[in-house]
């Protein structure tokens, strides 16, 4: 599909629509909270000027890209924002800021890496900086939600492997781009059944490594289970083999098996999960807290209903991060199941935006980038979704563009930027 000019109007249109669903929204948590109304108007104005500021400019700079993720992300951004100045207006006004921010940097990423080509150049640098990062906080960060994935630097903490995700993906899509024809015919064949030859086990041990050392060492489940799913995505795109998939998965599951049996967190993780979270009340502070916060996100989701009890009608507070790993608990509860699905859907719009990017680009490294990048914000919504319903086990990652943070903005806000420079060039060149 040709993105001409009315693409972009189109796009104002949708923005304009979603300043209003933020103005509605604002409006909704002053009259609940009530004070001084100032920061609820320029809660409400500035993030929606700022949208419709970044779509004329790509209109101006006849930028093609897809004309649909804009109005999405600013949809979900301004959800997240009407939420947080219900829940607490501090975290509103920090978020506040870190939605300009990424704005801002998804714009400086569609204008500075115009020819992202270029950046399959640097692959094992993408390796390097990756490594690096996601062991520092091994043995220097600090332990968040069960999770010991954080740098504090006093003023304001730093997760790196929201980043990391980025560098993976960059550093897949350039490694199978280039030896793609390798990984799709490099079998052997044992007993009449074909498995991945000897070349092929590399990417899987690797990755199956770096997974496992997140789930030991930072003990975090949800980035473990992130990257991986990312990185069997990327493989069946790159060589349509679901033998990959098939040895993927029994990979991750027995080496998620020995962690169950070795290391407590692991295990306890998985028995609230499994089990009546209610049996794990008596057992410790952290296992209490870890089921006190499932059982009342279990309790706010059914009390939604359908239609939910109204913009400040329900009782987020009671479950433990509600503004982080939980807000997907709090909008079902005020807005219901219906406001659940529909944000739900939004995820899922986007999902197919960005498969369908990486479907009408012209070449291997463009068509992984783009599913790599799509695969991981589907991985990362399904799996704190699923975790707050109980369908998975708790992870604590967060909500893409809803969950209160500064690096899991700022980095999904570079996805999109890439995403759109991707699509950008694969319209152009139609």
């Amino acid at each position: 599909m040709v993105i001409r000019e009315s693409g972009r109007g189109n796009e104002i249109k949708l923005l304009v629509l979603a300043g209003l669903y933020l103005a509605a929204g604002a409006a909704a948590a002053y009259l609940w909270a009530g004070g001084d109304p100032r920061p609820y108007v320029i809660g409400a104005s500035a993030p929606a000027l700022a949208f419709l500021l970044a779509a004329f400019l790509f209109q101006a700079l006849r930028f093609k890209a897809d004309p649909f993720l804009l109005p999405v992300v600013a949809v979900l951004s301004y959800t997240s924002l009407i939420m947080l100045y219900r829940i607490n207006q501090f975290y509103a006004v920090r978020q506040f800021i870190w939605v300009l921010a990424g704005l801002t940097l998804m714009f400086l990423t569609t204008r500075l890496f115009t020819n992202y080509r270029r950046l399959s150049d640097y692959k094992y640098i993408y390796g390097l900086m990756g490594a690096v990062a996601l062991i520092i906080p091994i043995f220097f960060g600090t332990e968040e939600g069960g999770a010991k994935s954080w740098l504090n630097f006093g003023a304001f903490h730093l997760q790196p492997s929201e980043f990391v995700k980025i560098l993976v993906v960059l550093f897949l899509a350039s490694f199978m781009s280039e030896n793609r024809m390798v990984l799709a015919r490099d079998t052997v064949t044992v007993r009449g059944i074909s498995l991945p030859g000897p070349r092929s086990w590399g990417p899987l041990l690797g990755m199956w490594g770096i997974s496992l050392l997140l789930l030991v060492f930072q003990r975090d489940l949800g980035t473990a289970l992130i990257y991986f799913g990312t990185f069997l995505a990327m493989v069946y795109v790159a060589t349509a083999r679901m033998l990959y998939i098939g040895v993927g998965l029994v990979l991750f599951m027995g080496g998620g098996t020995f962690s169950y049996f070795l290391f407590g967190h692991v295990r306890q993780r998985v028995d609230i999960w499994l089990l009546n979270p209610y049996n794990f009340i008596d057992l410790g502070d952290r296992a209490y807290n870890q089921a006190y916060q499932i059982v009342q996100s279990l309790f706010a989701i059914g009390a939604g209903g359908l239609t939910g009890t109204g913009l400040g009608g329900g009782y987020p507070l009671f479950i433990p991060a509600v503004h982080t790993d939980f807000i997907f608990s709090a909008i079902t509860e005020e807005m219901g199941l219906l406001g659940g699905v529909g944000i739900i859907i939004l995820y899922v719009f986007f999902i197919f935006r960005g498969f369908k990017i990486a479907l009408e680009s012209r070449d291997d490294f463009s068509k992984l980038l783009a599913a790599g990048l799509t695969a991981l914000m589907g991985f990362q919504s399904f799996t704190i979704i699923a975790g707050v319903t109980k369908l998975l086990p708790l992870t604590g990652v967060t909500l893409p563009f809803i969950s209160y943070g500064g690096s899991s903005l700022l980095a999904n806000f570079i996805i999109l930027g890439m995403l759109m420079n991707i699509s950008h060039e694969a319209n152009t060149h139609e």
